[in-house]
């Protein structure tokens, strides 16, 4: 393992470049999607996360553990600039996707449309179920009816819900279940034809099932989207993540290829405690 590097990255994979971090991607070399330095984040002075540096790898399913409170939805919201919509948040430091500064990006919007993001409870817009999804295609552009539908179709299946609404696209999509709602939220996001996909306790309103389902679906999107999964379930994180980060108290206390933190190869032990629930 280097630095916290997936188990499964093996020396035919490993190639000798390595990031601004000084960490070798696991695929084929390449730099990372998102690089982090030197991150603080704080609320009307107060601070709520301090001094982190990591970078997350294209294709990687990178998870976030910690207890309420730690900075990891605070940490998701700089990822696009999120921040914007909370005067009182202050954020220093740098956030590089793909070796761009994102605070150098003059359309935000061009750089939310690159990074979807799934809000813990489901947010439906107050439209049907086709045009949730065909919202931000139409914004890009497209207006024949046949390219909406092809759009609309592919990420609904995507989402593992295209079987489920096909026969009632024109229904509001608030009248959906609670799953069914998260899962039309994923498809949304998807319609953007994100690089990044930020899901933040996506599983908070859902139940077992289709929490299982949705872990699915995220397995099969890892091919094509670099994730990045805020968790309240540390079993959860070990059975979706290639990497985990502990956040503990607006510090990140460990950061390694998930099973090795699972199974006790740690840098702090308070990771342990965590993960093993004696306190969290």
């Amino acid at each position: 393992m280097v630095d916290g590097l997936p188990a499964s990255a093996t020396a035919g994979v490993l190639a000798a470049a390595t990031t601004a971090g000084g960490v070798a991607s696991p695929l084929y070399g390449e730099p990372p999607i998102i690089e982090v330095r030197d991150l603080t984040i704080s609320y009307d002075g107060q601070p709520a996360l301090r001094d982190i540096s990591l970078d997350i790898f294209r294709h990687e399913i990178f998870g976030i553990i910690g207890p309420a409170n730690s900075g990891k939805t605070s940490f998701l919201r700089t990822l696009n600039r999120m921040d914007g919509f909370n005067p009182g948040m202050d954020v220093r430091g740098s956030i590089r996707l793909n070796g761009k500064d994102i605070n150098d990006w003059r359309n935000v919007y061009a750089l939310r449309s690159r990074i979807g993001v799934v809000f813990p409870l489901p947010v439906g817009l107050p439209l049907t179920v086709y045009d949730n999804v065909a919202f931000s295609p139409r914004l890009r552009g497209i207006r024949r009816k046949a390219d909406l539908d092809e759009v609309v179709e592919r990420c609904l299946t995507r989402a593992a819900l295209w079987d489920e609404v096909k026969d009632r696209l024109d229904s509001l999509g608030s009248l959906l279940s609670g799953g069914q709602q998260q899962r039309l939220t994923i498809a949304r996001a998807l319609s953007q034809e994100p690089e990044l996909l930020l899901l933040d306790e996506f599983s908070i309103a859902v139940d077992p099932v289709t929490t299982m389902r949705i872990e699915d679906v995220l397995r099969e999107l890892r091919s094509e989207l670099t994730i990045v999964l805020v968790t309240n379930l540390v079993q959860q994180a070990r059975r979706l993540a290639d990497r985990t980060a502990f956040f503990l108290m607006g510090e990140m206390v460990d950061i390694g290829a998930t099973e090795d933190l699972f199974e006790g190869r740690v840098r702090d032990e308070r990771t342990t405690g965590y993960i093993e629930g004696r306190f969290g």
